[in-house]
């Protein structure tokens, strides 16, 4: 690829808390007040949002918002896939993780034909449909979109009419379903799950690297043995949800903070490597949120300070 572009996505319509819309921005402020001139650099489109729709009576309790969460993944996805049309690195930075659905979307509209593989960081699987989730916030629905997987054997909602036709319309963004393999799919850092996403995990033998396996066994252990398992894989989208790191350790900027988790020195380690594979066509930065940070901008300064570093890794493997 010839050059890195900057994909801003605002949206917070997928979360259950309001604020993940500024993350962008705050992240923006962390790398003026650090005297980064990071975000000059480089090209950069906006993706237009839908978070006026928080105004509106909720009509999908299952999977709230949940069309105008599509209309968001199907922009970002077009985007995704034109900068990569473009043959450019799309460097994804959005607001609520349902907008990694739009990110994989976009990727594999762009390389019909290649396997995809995801290394989702994160503290949460997202791996949820509108028939198992508990809560209804489509943040934690992605991968169950872009793997296609309904889980019906957890099933405890009914789903029906406006939803249903909906979910199908996420499930199939490009025209493309499933576009991941259950098999493709490697966390890090997963530690907040409900029963039905175990439930799938487990049925599908999906690996989770926890913290405290990584940190046994070695990073460069488990980095090699989860890059192995991607060996099949023509490309690698990076999805690194900020909550994946300790909220105790670096702050609670996050919609659904969790204790125990990566420190950011770790995370870098994590994406260095990946990135290192030369497969990687596509990293995504999500769910900062300024407006719950309990240490002023702290998750977004921490945010920055991985991506400023991962950057280089980006120019040194996949620009040419």
């Amino acid at each position: 690829m010839e050059k890195i572009k900057i994909i801003k996505n605002r949206s917070d319509i997928g979360a259950g808390t309001r604020g993940s819309d500024m993350g962008v921005d705050a992240i923006e402020i962390a790398a003026i007040n650090c005297g980064s001139d990071y975000f000059n650099r480089y090209d950069y489109v906006d993706v237009e949002t839908e978070n006026d729709v928080v105004y509106q009576k909720q009509k999908a309790p299952f999977a709230k918002r949940i069309g105008k969460v599509l209309t968001v993944c199907t922009r970002l996805s077009e985007t995704v896939k034109s900068t990569l049309a473009e043959n450019q690195f799309p460097l994804v930075l959005s607001g609520d993780h349902s907008s990694a659905l739009g990110t994989i979307s976009g990727i594999k509209m762009a390389f019909p034909d290649k396997r995809l593989g995801i290394v989702w960081i994160d503290a949460h699987a997202d791996i949820h449909s509108p028939y198992t989730t508990p809560s209804g916030n489509i943040h934690g629905m992605p991968l169950a979109a872009a793997l296609a997987d309904d889980n019906m054997d957890r099933k405890i909602n009914e789903v029906t009419g406006e939803t249903d036709a909906n979910w199908e319309g996420m499930k199939n963004i490009g025209g493309i379903a499933p576009k991941v393999l259950h098999s493709d799919v490697v966390y890090f850092g997963v530690r907040d799950t409900e029963e039905p996403e175990e439930h799938v995990i487990a049925k599908n033998e999906i690996k989770n690297y926890r913290v405290d396996e990584v940190r046994f066994r070695g990073m460069d252990v488990c980095m090699d043995e989860a890059l192995n398992k991607l060996g099949d894989c023509d490309v690698i989208y990076i999805s690194f949800d900020v909550d994946s790191m300790d909220c105790d350790l670096i702050s609670k900027g996050t919609g659904t903070p969790v204790s125990k988790g990566f420190d950011q020195e770790e995370i870098k380690q994590i994406i260095h490597k990946v990135i290192a594979s030369e497969k990687v066509a596509c990293i995504e930065v999500v769910e900062v949120n300024p407006c719950l940070d309990n240490k002023g901008n702290l998750m977004a300064e921490t945010a920055f300070d991985v991506l400023n570093d991962f950057t280089n890794s980006i120019e040194k493997h996949c620009i040419t």
